[in-house]
């Protein structure tokens, strides 16, 4: 598998190849998605993008870990983490892919 990382400058580098947008534009459309999601996720939606997944804002109580070096008791404060449950199409397609993508676009 490929340890390639995907950042944002490649997201908006592929918007400027496949479509008609200056990279100005594809920045800002991409920025302005991002914001979306993330004002939805703040307020507690769930973020449904058909034929990828659901990102959704899920509460974590207050519970007790352990600190691995010294074996004492922690308590972890309560805190809202972001989880992703990808679609079936997108699990296919990985699945099928076999780590091969669909190449540099």
């Amino acid at each position: 598998m490929s340890s390639k990382t995907i950042t944002r400058a490649d997201l908006v580098e592929s918007l400027v190849r496949r479509t008609a947008l200056q990279r100005a534009d594809a920045n800002r459309l991409l920025t302005r998605m991002l914001e979306q999601m993330q004002d939805a996720m703040v307020e507690g939606e769930t973020v449904k993008l058909s034929r990828f997944g659901n990102f959704n804002v899920r509460a974590k109580r207050q519970r007790i870990g352990r600190n691995p070096k010294t074996g004492k008791e922690v308590p972890i404060t309560p805190r809202r983490v972001v989880t992703f449950r990808p679609s079936q199409m997108l699990r296919d397609f990985v699945e099928k892919s076999g780590g091969k993508g669909r190449g540099k676009s």
